[in-house]
């Protein structure tokens, strides 16, 4: 992943493309990989960093969705638990099994949560994660220690998928690039190239360098989320709006709030919505949220009435109450819903994805959710084949391995989350003293990831190290700030940059992890 051998390539062709996929969220690496590995020539442009916006900002779930079962969406929950188990099959070293606890506080839960849970299992088939079970009041106290004991009857058992969604995002990247795929981070598209009324390429912006490039292609594809409108915007002014962004909110505890390695998940809160309380590496994630909003940022913002809504709900059932000071971070993303005319709430809109193709030829893809990355992939590619004449190539992904796939990541101990990577990083962590150097003492990050970071994962400032990289600005937003300088000095050795820049972005990376805290 060298930014400026790519940046070479793309001076010397600047057409000849036969997918410019914009976006590079997990939409946008999906389609780029599904692409690539059919023998396509693609070049996928970010505006920002990789998994920027949405998809870094998940509830860190690959998951069937027990709520769309109860919603009566079969069709989507069988197609998310197949892709679920395709994830954990691809990816194992960021994808892992976890067992989730509905507890019950009426006796008629334990029957009626068991009978869904059963036919969530009987949906998976043979990519079943596990066998869901009811368990007795003690049972439930044994896997969830500080869950509310006053009236509890017992919990269910079931499972579903956990992963680190930034560095999947990450991982995909560097996947679509083995197979041919070139990519770039901090290239805005400015504007559609639009010839006899076709979208026949782009003209984009290197934010690092201010350079302009006018670059061809065959098809252009929109994979930008909840910013898919505006990119819309630029084949056909005037288009009818199709994104409904809804706001999901995440707050972030310290592990003794929910000690173990269970997760909880309540069915049914106020607002219809279900909340989670996950165990995240040493921390616990309580989420989430769906608020309607009529703006549209890379930095979305959590209104104080989502905060009070979450804090309220895990105190009912967590017997350790926790309160606005207990937050180490608290982070906000914004799903792309496609509009209907039928649903009055965005938690109703359905999570499937839909594909549109403008009268100038620009394809769409949005809509969906982590899960089912691939599938819109490769939906989007059969689709792109269908529209334009292309011959019909067959679909590789279901067992494609991601880049850094590894059968047992935790043979790499604190490293596992690089998978087949780990032993190339650590190689280059022995190959100077200084890379062994922790970047805070509570925290196993070190020196050396910084730099492998920028050399080979494209990580060109501190946020992108600390809030995608490794995860920190997500966890602990002040222990980030602490660890901002040390980075920004790493990165300007690595960079070529000097104490001005380092001093630049400390101060910008202050700023915004300052959003991260609560209170």
């Amino acid at each position: 992943m060298n930014r400026t051998d790519i940046l070479k390539k793309l001076a010397v062709k600047s057409d000849n493309w036969d997918f410019i996929v914009i976006g590079g969220g997990a939409t946008g690496a999906g389609v780029a990989i599904e692409a690539a590995t059919r023998g396509y020539g693609v070049l996928l442009l970010e505006q920002h960093d990789f998994g920027k916006g949405t998809s870094s900002r998940s509830t860190k779930l690959i998951h069937g969705g027990v709520r769309y079962l109860q919603q009566g969406n079969i069709s989507l929950v069988l197609e998310a638990l197949h892709e679920r188990g395709l994830l954990l099959a691809n990816a194992p070293h960021l994808v892992h099994k976890l067992g989730f606890i509905v507890p019950a506080y009426h006796w008629w839960q334990l029957p009626f949560y068991a009978t869904g849970l059963k036919i969530y299992d009987l949906l998976a088939g043979r990519y079943r994660f596990g066998r869901s079970k009811i368990l007795s009041k003690s049972q439930t106290m044994a896997h969830l220690p500080t869950i509310e004991q006053k009236n509890l009857k017992g919990g269910i058992l079931y499972f579903d998928g956990q992963f680190d969604d930034a560095r999947l995002i990450i991982n995909m990247i560097q996947t679509a690039q083995e197979h041919g795929a070139e990519a770039l981070n901090y290239v805005p598209v400015t504007k559609l190239i639009v010839q006899n009324n076709l979208v026949r390429g782009v003209l984009a912006h290197d934010v690092e360098t201010g350079k302009e490039y006018e670059i061809r292609s065959k098809v252009v594809i929109n994979a930008t989320g909840v910013f898919a409108d505006s990119v819309c915007e630029m084949s056909e002014p005037g288009c009818t709006p199709m994104i409904r962004p809804s706001q999901g909110i995440h707050l972030v505890l310290d592990k003794s709030f929910l000690p173990g390695d269970f997760a909880m998940m309540i069915p049914k809160t106020d607002d219809g919505r279900v909340l989670f309380a996950i165990p995240w590496d040493n921390y616990a994630l309580i989420g989430t949220t769906d608020t309607p909003v009529e703006s549209i940022d890379l930095e979305p913002r959590p209104i104080e009435a989502e905060v009070d809504f979450l804090l309220q709900h895990a105190a009912r059932y967590l017997m350790k109450k926790p309160v606005e000071k207990d937050v180490l971070s608290i982070f906000a993303g914004l799903r792309p819903l496609v509009k209907s005319t039928k649903e009055k709430s965005t938690k109703s809109i359905s999570r499937e994805h839909s594909l549109l193709l403008s009268q100038t030829g620009l394809v769409t893809i949005t809509g969906g959710k982590w899960t089912t990355c691939r599938k819109m992939g490769e939906d989007t590619i059969n689709f792109a084949e269908k529209s334009f004449g292309y011959r019909s190539r067959a679909s590789v992904t279901h067992k494609l391995k991601i880049h850094g796939s590894a059968d047992n990541p935790v043979d790499y101990h604190e490293l596992s989350i690089y998978g087949t990577d780990a032993d190339s990083l650590r190689r280059l962590i022995e190959s100077k003293p200084e890379y062994s150097q922790k970047l805070h003492d509570d925290l196993p990050i070190i020196a050396g990831e910084v730099v492998w970071a920028v050399r080979y994962e494209m990580a060109r400032t501190v946020e992108d190290f600390l809030a995608r990289r490794r995860r920190v600005l997500f966890q602990d937003a002040r222990k980030s700030i602490l660890m901002a300088k040390k980075v920004a000095e790493i990165m300007a050795q690595e960079l070529g940059q000097d104490s001005n820049w380092m001093i630049e972005q400390e101060r910008e990376f202050t700023t915004l992890a300052q959003n991260y805290i609560y209170g």
